[in-house]
C-alpha cells in the first residue's frame, strides 16, 4: 500500500475540521433559549477559528452546568412548596406595576405579598454590622449564601458569628460558590467554620477543572447574596461578603454596594431559593423549614422575590426590567456595574428616553473587566441620542444593582445588566412597591451620582476612529459576553 503523504494527511484533517466545525454549528444554532445573535455570533467564531471556535464553544458556548445538577434543580422547582401554608395575603398591586410583578413571580411560582418592611444600608460595613446584629440575635437559624466570601475583616466578623451561633445551639449554614469563594475554601477561616459547628456546601464546587471542563461549563456559577434568619429576615442586594476594599481585586476599592434587610412574608421566598440551592449542591434534606403558617403583619409594602438562573424562566432578568421600564411615567435611575444587555432590553431603555421619560444610568469609570468596559460604551451612543443620561462613577467600584422607577417601585438584588447574568449565573432580586423604601433606594442613587461625572455626547462623538474600532469590535462580542 502506498503510504499517505503530508499533503494526503493535511486534505484528511481539513475535511475532519470541517465537518467537525458544521456540527458544531449545528449544535450551536439549535440549542434552545439563545438569541438569534447569539447563535449567529458563535457560527462566526467557529467559522473564523477553525478548532480553536470549537473547543471555545464547548467551554463557553452551553449555557448548562451539568445533566445532574440541571435535572436536580428541575425536580425541586416541582417539588419544593411555592407557597407557605394556610391562605396567603393577597397585594393589591397599583394597576401600572402588575404585569411586572406577574413576570416576577412567575420566575419560580410565588405570588406577591404585601406586609413587608426593609431598611437601605448606607455601606458595605453597615451592612455587615447589621448582618452580624441578626446572626447574634438568631433563635432558630441562620442560613446564608454569598458568592464571594473573604477571610478579610467583614469576612470573618460574620463566620464568627455563625460559629457563635451555632454554639448556643442555633442550626447554621452556609453555601459559597466554589469559584467566588475559593480563596475562602483554602483558608483556615473555612475549616474554623466546620469545626465550629456550621453546616456548609460549597455551589459548583471547583475541583478538577480541566477534567470538569469536559462535561460542564464551568463558569456558570451561583451568583445570588441571600440571608435568611428565623424565617422572616431576609437580605438582598449586590454585596459579597468582604470589606469594601475587596482585596482580591483592591485597585478598583473601594467596592460600593446596597443592600436592603427586609423583614415579613417574602423572607420565605427567600428561604425556599436558599433551601433549593443547599439540597441540590449536597446538603441534606431542609425541606421541612418551609412547612409554616403564611406571615399575616399589618402595613408594610408588596413585594416578590426572583430567583433567575439557566435552569429557571428564561429571560427573567431582562423581561423583569423591561416591564418595569414600561410602567415608567417620569423618571428611571439605574444602578449597574456591568452593561451588555441584550438588544431588547437596551432598545427598551433608548425607548423610554424617546417618550419622554428621564432615564439616567450610572456605572462605574473604572471596570474590573476591560472587555466589558469597552462592550459597555459601545452603547454609549445609541443612548446618549436617545436622551438617556449616562454617568460614570469616580471614586472606586459602583457595584450596586438597582432600578428605580417613578420614586415608587424598584428591582434589587444581584444580577448586572449583562448576558452573564440573563443567561448564566443563578441571581436573587426582590421587586417592591412603596414611597418610603424607594424613597431611601433614590436617596442612596443620588449620591451615587453625586460621586459620577456626566458622559457628553459631543464628546462620545469626538471619539477617535481607532477608538471607536475597538469599541464596537468589542461590542459586536456582546452575545458571548
Amino acid at each position: 500500500m502506498t503510504e499517505l503523504s503530508w499533503g494526503s494527511w493535511g486534505a484528511i484533517w481539513a475535511v475532519v475540521l470541517f465537518f467537525l466545525d458544521l456540527a458544531t454549528i449545528a449544535r450551536a444554532v439549535t440549542r434552545e433559549h439563545r438569541s438569534a445573535a447569539s447563535r449567529l455570533a458563535w457560527s462566526v467564531v467557529i467559522l473564523t477559528l477553525p478548532l480553536v471556535g470549537v473547543i471555545a464553544y464547548f467551554f463557553l458556548g452551553d449555557t448548562s452546568a451539568d445533566r445532574r445538577s440541571d435535572k436536580k434543580l428541575k425536580d425541586l422547582h416541582h417539588e419544593l412548596p411555592k407557597l407557605p401554608k394556610g391562605e396567603p395575603q393577597v397585594a393589591q398591586l397599583p394597576l401600572l406595576y402588575r404585569q411586572a410583578f406577574a413576570r416576577a413571580a412567575s420566575v419560580n411560582g410565588f405570588k406577591p405579598v404585601p406586609g413587608n418592611r426593609a431598611t437601605v444600608t448606607s455601606n458595605s460595613d453597615e451592612s455587615i454590622d447589621w448582618l452580624v446584629a441578626d446572626i447574634d440575635a438568631a433563635t432558630d437559624h441562620a442560613h446564608v449564601l454569598f458568592y464571594i466570601w473573604l477571610a478579610d475583616n467583614n469576612g470573618t466578623r460574620v463566620a464568627e458569628a455563625l460559629i457563635r451561633a451555632a454554639a448556643r445551639g442555633v442550626k447554621a449554614r452556609v453555601i459559597v460558590d466554589g469559584l467566588g469563594s475559593r480563596r475562602l475554601l483554602s483558608d483556615p477561616l473555612w475549616t474554623r467554620l466546620k469545626e465550629g459547628g456550621v453546616d456548609t456546601v460549597v455551589a459548583f464546587a471547583f475541583r478538577f477543572p480541566l477534567v470538569s471542563a469536559f462535561f460542564r461549563r464551568l463558569d456558570i456559577r451561583n451568583h445570588r447574596k441571600i440571608v435568611v434568619i428565623d424565617h422572616d429576615i431576609t437580605y438582598v442586594g449586590s454585596q459579597n461578603c468582604a470589606d469594601a476594599a475587596f482585596r482580591v481585586k483592591a485597585k478598583f476599592a473601594p467596592w460600593v454596594d446596597l443592600m436592603m434587610r427586609i423583614k415579613g412574608p417574602v423572607a420565605w421566598q427567600a428561604q425556599r431559593l436558599f433551601v433549593s440551592d443547599w439540597m441540590v449542591h449536597g446538603g441534606d434534606d431542609i425541606s421541612a423549614i418551609l412547612d409554616r403558617d403564611s406571615l399575616t403583619n399589618e402595613g408594610g409594602f408588596p413585594a416578590v422575590m426572583a430567583g433567575s438562573g439557566p435552569t429557571e424562566s428564561i429571560q427573567a432578568v431582562p423581561d423583569m426590567i423591561q416591564m418595569l421600564l414600561a410602567s415608567a411615567q417620569d423618571e428611571v435611575v439605574i444602578t449597574t456595574p456591568y452593561y451588555v444587555p441584550s438588544e431588547a432590553l437596551h432598545q427598551q431603555i433608548c425607548a423610554t428616553a424617546l417618550r419622554g421619560v428621564r432615564v439616567q444610568i450610572n456605572l462605574p469609570a473604572n471596570n474590573d473587566s476591560h472587555v466589558v468596559a469597552f462592550a459597555s460604551r459601545s452603547f454609549y451612543r445609541a443612548m446618549l441620542n436617545a436622551g438617556v443620561e449616562i454617568h460614570e462613577f469616580q471614586p472606586g467600584l459602583l457595584h450596586a444593582k438597582v432600578i428605580s422607577v417613578d420614586g415608587r417601585a424598584a428591582l434589587v438584588g444581584s444580577a448586572n445588566l449583562d448576558r452573564r447574568s440573563f443567561d448564566l449565573n443563578y441571581e436573587n432580586s426582590v421587586m417592591l412597591v412603596d414611597t418610603d423604601v424607594v424613597g431611601e433606594i433614590r436617596q442612596q442613587q443620588e449620591a451615587f451620582l453625586s460621586m459620577s461625572i456626566s458622559v457628553q455626547r459631543e464628546n462620545v462623538i469626538a471619539w477617535s476612529v481607532p477608538r471607536r474600532i475597538l469599541i464596537n469590535s468589542i461590542g459586536m462580542l456582546a452575545p458571548l459576553l
